[in-house]
């Protein structure tokens, strides 16, 4: 992968204000019936449309890739012996019993520290701190390693989401989940996927539109933020993809027949942008990207984009702001604003063409 271009870029220069009130805290009933922003990266124009009449913009020329993750319940509460609450974020499985986890408080997560969790059916043991500020931890526990999980652990949602009590757990075990979930390892939703129903899928392959997709487990690559004014300087974790044969092939036969290849979310993106080379073909993999998009990155791969409204300041806005250009994408936004769009996980969506 070249080196990006990064053009003096600065952090400030994604920032825009968004009212608070417009932050969604649930997810609506029907997942279809979110409002769909269309733009025109060719014409500039904006249309406000329903998610499900997204068909309407769909063509049996048109490939859409989308990620298969499934997120798993990844927050855990435990406490200390002392009786300090610690809160782990479970980030990337490193071995059976070894993962490597976001902590919170850090300052009481030393090496050798041992938390024990519900009617300790399970405790772990903090083995060492990383470059990164995350931590090497090892659970002990007796019995299927996810079926204790899904006892004990709750939906790993963004902090912008309030939840005061478990009320919305099974809720948000559903929601927060898309319906083409399906290899468990996710410390958060591809969001952009959150709005397509069974239904609407069934629609779509109805028209002959060809449904292919990859695996990407979201972690802090996708949704830490951005602190240092230089974007240059932003080091991105990684964060372990793959793409079949099957996805590779259609993709690679889909471009050179000129179909439109429609990427459902930023993770599928940034995935196969990873392996793209400069013929524009890719070829099946295995492996962890630390990609990050910013403007004046030249894709080769995608032809179009559903993505939802991303935080200020973040690398996802950037990775928008690319594709379609930062002056009509800070366009669309404020029109979304000014229409009470629902942003972030649980909001509306963007159809970028």
């Amino acid at each position: 992968m070249k080196k990006q271009n990064y053009m003096n870029l600065k952090l400030s220069d994604f920032d825009y204000h968004l009212p608070n009130e417009l932050i969604a805290q649930k997810p609506l009933e029907n997942r279809d019936e979110s409002r769909l922003l269309v733009i025109n990266k060719t014409f500039g124009s904006i249309e406000h449309r329903k998610f499900s009449h997204i068909i309407n913009y769909l063509s049996s020329d048109d490939i859409v890739v989308y990620n298969d993750t499934k997120v798993i319940p990844a927050r855990l509460i435990g406490k200390k012996e002392n009786g300090s609450e610690i809160e782990l974020l479970l980030i990337e499985q490193l071995d059976n019993n070894i993962w490597l986890c976001m902590v919170k408080p850090g300052k009481k997560a030393k090496p050798g520290s041992i938390i024990y969790f519900e009617n300790e059916i399970m405790y772990c043991e903090i083995l060492k701190s990383t470059t990164e500020g995350y931590r090497e931890v090892r659970f002990y526990y007796e019995g299927d390693w996810w079926k204790i999980l899904d006892k004990i652990g709750k939906t790993p949602l963004p902090p912008y989401i309030k939840r005061n009590s478990s009320e919305f757990e099974l809720l948000d075990r559903e929601k927060y989940q898309t319906v083409f979930a399906n290899i468990k390892g996710s410390s958060a939703a591809p969001t952009a996927g959150l709005h397509f129903s069974n239904e609407l899928l069934k629609a779509i392959e109805k028209k002959g539109v060809c449904l292919t997709s990859i695996t990407l487990h979201i972690g802090p690559g996708t949704f830490q933020p951005v602190k240092v004014e230089d974007i240059s300087k932003h080091k991105m974790h990684p964060e372990w993809f793959k793409i079949s044969e099957e996805t590779a092939h259609i993709i690679k036969n889909g471009k050179q027949s000129g179909k439109r290849i429609i990427a459902v979310g930023t993770t599928t993106v940034r995935a196969l942008e990873s392996v793209v080379n400069e013929s524009g073909s890719i070829n099946p993999i295995e492996s962890s990207t630390r990609l990050m998009i910013v403007p004046n990155y030249k894709f080769k791969v995608i032809d179009a984009l559903i993505t939802n409204f991303h935080l200020p300041k973040s690398t996802l806005l950037m990775l928008v702001c690319a594709f379609a250009g930062k002056d009509l994408i800070f366009k669309a936004y404020q029109e979304a604003i000014e229409n009470k769009y629902r942003f972030y996980s649980y909001g509306d969506a963007m159809f970028i063409v």
